[in-house]
């Protein structure tokens, strides 16, 4: 996705960060409840020491629409965040992006263009009306009008295997195994999942299916790089896509983390790579991880498949823990990481000026249709 993002001017950019955080407070305290600021788990230290409330995408989104009072909401996260608050606020109130090139390189590997081509090209060859999209929040608003339009649904890194379930008509009660995954084959019932293949696929295998129900769409081939068989034949359509720092984690970090501390918990994001997620001890999203870490007893070592920003931030508050990165390049999130006290300094000031820098605004035909996925999901959930 193109963006472009003004450079700052030359007072915040050599700016010192004792002067940034002096003039983010006097802003801040101007601006009052008229402004809330959401910091993601990935930010940097200096941003979420402003944050009103920190979270996962989503549950910042909600936690936005829930701030009536406030008539700016100031995104510390990446693009498709902001567009999801910006969908389920107010109309009075106005979603801030402070650097517009803060995006999400697997949000942006699955285009509209590119799913629209996917779906036609699907429905020459299968019953699309079978076809269930279901896109993880990390997508464009786009696709996810895309998705409410096709009736398909939005899904968390928590709740993915719940969508699934709904998607494929499995009822709760339905054992896992080759049973349940022959009942769905007999149904006729597909999911295109995107845009993250390593999602889907451990979901996927959570619920007891294998390998051989899931095929891999490459949106730069012609029917995805399938042949035609595999295509019909397959129940799980995986998008290829993947996060730039989940996919960096490998079997052999674990391994080394477990000769290091043989009594230690490896904790892993379900978008690494599924011979990866295999040798976790627990496998949730951020807030998941979250949870894991202040619940272990104290001394436990716990290495961790994640963006490194929220590990740093994990082993400051749990000294008592030994908490570490299994991916010893600790390689965080680029575009996140574009998110700075200086930005947020300058979209603050702008707005005691009177001035909205890098507003966020869905279209309303898109946001309507996009709401429809995100209500299907959490009548699912």
């Amino acid at each position: 996705m193109f963006r472009l993002q003004t450079r700052l001017p030359d007072r915040y950019v050599s700016a010192s960060s004792d002067e940034l955080a002096a003039w983010i407070g006097v802003a801040r305290e101007t601006l009052g409840e008229r402004v809330v600021i959401l910091g993601h788990h990935y930010q940097r230290d200096e941003v979420m020491a402003w944050a009103d409330a920190r979270g996962d995408s989503f549950g910042l989104a909600q936690f936005a629409a829930s701030q009536h009072k406030a008539d700016y909401v100031v995104f510390c996260g990446v693009q498709f965040m902001a567009e999801s608050a910006d969908i389920l606020t107010e109309a009075h109130q106005q979603v801030i992006l402070p650097d517009l090139n803060a995006g999400c390189s697997m949000a942006d590997m699955a285009g509209l263009e590119a799913v629209e081509d996917a779906w036609e090209e699907l429905s020459r060859i299968i019953d699309i009306d079978a076809v269930v999209p279901v896109t993880y929040m990390n997508s464009s608003a786009e696709l996810k009008a895309f998705v409410g339009r096709k009736g398909g649904s939005v899904c968390t890194s928590s709740n993915a295997r719940a969508v699934i379930r709904w998607a494929l008509d499995i009822d709760a009660t339905m054992p896992k195994g080759e049973n349940l995954a022959a009942f769905v084959r007999a149904s006729g019932k597909k999911v295109l999942f995107f845009p993250d293949q390593h999602l889907g696929r451990n979901s996927a295998f959570e619920l007891g299916f294998a390998a051989s129900d899931m095929a891999l769409w490459d949106p730069l081939s012609d029917l995805g790089g399938l042949e035609e068989r595999s295509a019909k034949q397959a129940t799980f359509l995986l998008w290829k896509g993947h996060c730039s720092v989940h996919q960096r984690f490998r079997p052999e970090h674990v391994i080394a983390f477990r000769e290091l501390h043989p009594e230690g918990k490896v904790v892993i994001h379900p978008e690494c790579a599924h011979e990866v997620v295999a040798l976790a001890d627990e496998v949730g999203s951020t807030d998941a991880i979250i949870r894991y870490v202040e619940g272990a007893p104290h001394g436990t070592a716990i290495g961790i498949a994640t963006e490194i920003h929220l590990v740093h931030r994990l082993a400051t508050e749990h000294p008592d823990k030994i908490i570490s990165s299994l991916d010893p390049l600790v390689c965080p999130c680029s575009t996140m990481f574009r998110i700075d006290a200086a930005h947020l300094a300058w979209v603050l000031e702008g707005l005691v000026d009177g001035v909205v820098h890098n507003r966020i605004s869905v279209p309303k035909e898109t946001a309507h249709d996009a709401r429809q996925a995100l209500e299907r999901m959490l009548a699912i959930t």
